[in-house]
């Protein structure tokens, strides 16, 4: 039987350093919420894939439907030979996109992808090229990505000068002592002292912030972007590539506030476990771009834009919006009851939307003084016990819950068990 540690060893010799990994478990089988090793060994599944997972591991609608597609072919390029899934999913979710007028979709591969043509499309419409992006926002690892992700180490250190023309606006945290009215501030003095708003194409935010802590953008800087926008002809790309489909309990997290973006970028969960990204947007802002501009030979793959076809049904049948507000408000409850005990690690903070939850571990009760090492600590008792965990934020001391939203409240539970458990051994 092949072990864990072996193939850690085998990875570790064979694979780039760079890519770094949470845990030393290798993954043999999974079904829904759960995940079992190559030794046999099951484990309760809080990560998902990263976010990738609402409808679950091998959720047999999706498994079914890209089985079909297999059957019929894998790949053709779609601009070279174009097949109705791709068009297909286009029409569903220009339909559901939270979209001022008429919509229009394109489809990648990766998270990065998304959000990299996104800008591409806003520099397009625009004819700008500045780019105006958050601190602790995550816009994926490839180079203009990575320079708009607002978060140096790791995702920036060691690896090249800044591209030029992309700028950082603290983004509001209470934790952090950053408000709305500070950001806001912060982009008018950013306006007089390096770049004109007329040179901007776009102003990117995540609704709730992934990497940098599941902190949600409050609704009045929604508002203000909004108007900033439409003052200076600005494109406002909201990055959906975490909160989106069903997540934060609405199809896009973006119909959680009462302004529209002009972009959105998908990926993670869209396809249920297929890699698959996109942009929809207003359709006189996405054909901005001429023919030939934007596209991918892999882009909108067949099989997965299929997976994505039937994640969107099983959302709708499963009533998995409802099931995410459900799933929340039950891991809220448990984890302010665990706040209350004195013998477990200080937690702070609790939030998110919808089944997008985290919470903070901090130094001392009563304070949001981070504790970096005793996160760490927590997940690793958490995957040695049978949880597979996340931590996240800009100072790496936020837990992240990101369990599959078709879980059953048992497993649910016995994954919070397994959480309480590993901040009590971690005290």
């Amino acid at each position: 039987m092949t072990t864990n540690a072996e193939l850690l060893a085998r990875r570790t010799k064979a694979v780039a350093r760079g890519v770094g990994h949470i845990t030393p478990i290798s993954a043999a089988r999974a079904e829904n919420a759960e995940v079992w090793d190559v030794e046999g060994r099951r484990y309760v599944d809080f990560a998902g894939g990263i976010a990738v997972l609402n409808t679950g591991h091998r959720h047999p609608k999706v498994m079914a439907a890209v089985r079909e597609q297999m059957e019929n072919f894998t790949h053709t390029c779609f601009q070279v030979l174009m097949y109705e899934p791709y068009i297909a999913l286009a029409e569903k979710l220009n339909a559901l996109a939270p979209i001022e007028g008429d919509a229009k979709s394109l489809f990648f591969t990766t998270g990065a992808e998304a959000t990299e043509n996104a800008i591409k499309i806003a520099r397009a419409a625009t004819g700008r090229t500045g780019i105006i992006a958050f601190t602790g926002a995550f816009h994926g690892r490839t180079v203009l990505a990575m320079n708009m992700t607002g978060k140096v180490v790791p995702y920036k250190k060691g690896l090249g000068a800044a591209l030029p023309e992309i700028w950082h606006v603290p983004f509001p945290v209470p934790q952090l002592d950053v408000s709305v009215e500070d950001s806001i501030r912060y982009l008018n003095f950013l306006f007089k002292a390096d770049i004109d708003p007329g040179r901007v194409a776009a102003i990117i935010i995540e609704p709730v912030q992934g990497e940098g802590g599941f902190h949600p953008a409050p609704p009045e800087l929604m508002r203000a972007l909004r108007q900033i926008c439409d003052t200076h002809g600005i494109v406002l790309i909201a990055d959906e590539v975490q909160t989106g489909f069903g997540r934060t309990g609405k199809m896009f997290a973006m119909e959680h506030y009462d302004v529209k973006p002009d972009l959105i970028c998908v990926a993670k969960s869209l396809a249920g476990g297929f890699p698959l990204s996109g942009v929809v947007g207003k359709a006189s802002v996405v054909d901005a771009a001429d023919p030939g501009g934007l596209g991918g030979t892999y882009a909108g793959n067949p099989l997965a834009c299929a997976a994505a076809l039937a994640v969107i049904d099983v959302i709708a049948e499963e009533k998995l919006l409802d099931r995410a507000n459900a799933l929340g408000a039950r891991v809220k409850g448990r984890l302010e009851a665990i706040q209350r005990k004195n013998e477990l690690l200080p937690i702070a903070a609790i939030r998110g939307p919808g089944a997008m939850i985290a919470f903070d571990i901090v130094k001392e009760r009563g304070t949001d003084t981070p504790d970096a090492e005793a996160t760490k600590a927590v997940v690793k008792r958490a995957y040695e016990n049978g949880l597979v965990l996340l931590s996240c934020g800009t100072n790496a001391n936020t837990i992240r819950i990101l369990v599959p939203l078709t879980a059953s409240d048992a497993v649910i539970d016995e994954g919070l068990d397994l959480l309480e458990h590993a901040l009590t051994a971690a005290a």
